[in-house]
């Protein structure tokens, strides 16, 4: 196999499919790209055999071929020579040399044919999606995934697809999110799959791409999407997503109105006091008022009053500092409505008129 192309076309192409491979494996051929070349055309592809990305790009193909390279010494090599380099592949009796300008490397490889891709069944459900609702939908939502949870299915996105929309949840047990997108899809019958965790970040950085669709193929196990140039395969978490409507509190019928930066910048003051473990902080709700109140083992406290737009009986409740501040950095607008029942029971947060999004927080006892 023998390629040429410009490093600043190449770069990109590296890096979105560097991402899926994993920095330790139990299989070194994981470490590796697969490259193949052919009439024109060089395509990247790398796994960790749980998701694996595709793409490529137009080069001058000198002789076809395939091979696998070490993906994160060619993506640093590619890094280090200069700008406008042109960049050769090589490959000679498993080894792989890379030229650019006056440098040259010698890489050792692996054989192309152990590579392990993954199956590419054909989805039962084929749906095109605006780029840019899709994106909405992870960004929103994303954050509130559990992370090596026991419960394995909480260690990714919630997808239901229906005829009129879409609807992304994500909870970890303490916080949820929520988004729905209205948009008319061909499908007869609701979809829903979860999406592991590295995969939602992963499409999340695909979404770069000039594209403005993107091709889902979905089957009972696998995901597929086509963005541009480039495929991501997943294998999907097989399991039963939590009743998510039976944790919000859609009773609750206090609200409060703050201005979402403002009040972030009051939490991160009265948290510099908090408990630095379970950085709890209250919320003292009183008319037209909002105390924040933090303290911590060492006796310090903090207290900070914050205008509101709040007419109903005083409330008192506790939460995590963490959970709060990352809902007001997912918020856009520019007030934040806070729906409350009372002390013990969780608060409903959005974007004020946004009644297509909703994150719920937990309280915590102070």
């Amino acid at each position: 196999m023998h390629l040429c192309t410009q490093r600043e076309r190449l770069i990109p192409i590296l890096t979105k499919v560097c991402g899926v491979v994993e920095k330790r494996q139990t299989l070194p051929i994981l470490g590796n790209l697969h490259v193949h070349a052919e009439n024109g055309m060089a395509t990247f592809s790398g796994t960790d055999r749980e998701v694996e990305i595709r793409t490529r790009l137009a080069a001058n193909v000198i002789e076809s071929g395939e091979i696998t390279i070490h993906a994160r010494k060619l993506l640093d090599i590619c890094k280090a020579v200069n700008e406008d380099a042109e960049i050769s592949l090589k490959t000679q009796n498993q080894r792989v040399t890379i030229v650019a300008g006056k440098s040259r490397f010698n890489l050792s490889s692996l054989p192309a044919d152990n590579y392990p891709f993954m199956e590419s069944t054909i989805g039962d459900q084929s749906i095109a999606i605006d780029q840019t609702i899709l994106k909405e939908l992870l960004d929103k939502t994303a954050f509130a995934m559990a992370n090596q949870d026991v419960r394995y299915y909480l260690n990714g996105l919630f997808l239901k697809f229906h005829e009129r929309g879409i609807i992304s949840v994500a909870t970890d047990g303490h916080r949820l999110a929520m988004l729905e997108q209205l948009v008319d899809l061909p499908i007869e019958e609701p979809i829903q799959i979860i999406i592991p965790r590295k995969t939602v970040y992963e499409l999340r950085r695909l979404f770069d791409s000039d594209a403005a669709l993107v091709h889902l193929d979905i089957s009972s196990h696998t995901l597929r999407a086509v963005i541009g140039e480039t495929i991501l395969t997943s294998k999907l978490i097989d399991g039963r997503y939590p009743d998510y409507d039976r944790v919000i509190p859609w009773l609750a019928d206090k609200v409060a109105v703050i201005n979402r930066e403002n009040f972030r910048q009051s939490l991160l003051r009265t948290a510099i006091l908090s408990n630095e473990r379970y950085k709890g902080v209250r919320l003292c709700f009183v008319q037209n008022e909002l105390i924040l109140q933090a303290h911590n083992p060492e006796q310090e406290e903090a207290e900070e009053t914050v205008e509101i737009d709040y007419s109903d009986v005083p409330l008192d409740i506790g939460f995590n500092v963490a959970y709060l501040l990352d809902v007001l950095n997912i918020i856009d607008e520019v007030q934040v409505e806070i729906r409350l029942a009372e002390s013990n029971s969780s608060a409903r947060f959005c974007g004020a008129g946004r009644g297509d999004q909703t994150y719920v927080v937990m309280p915590m006892l102070l």
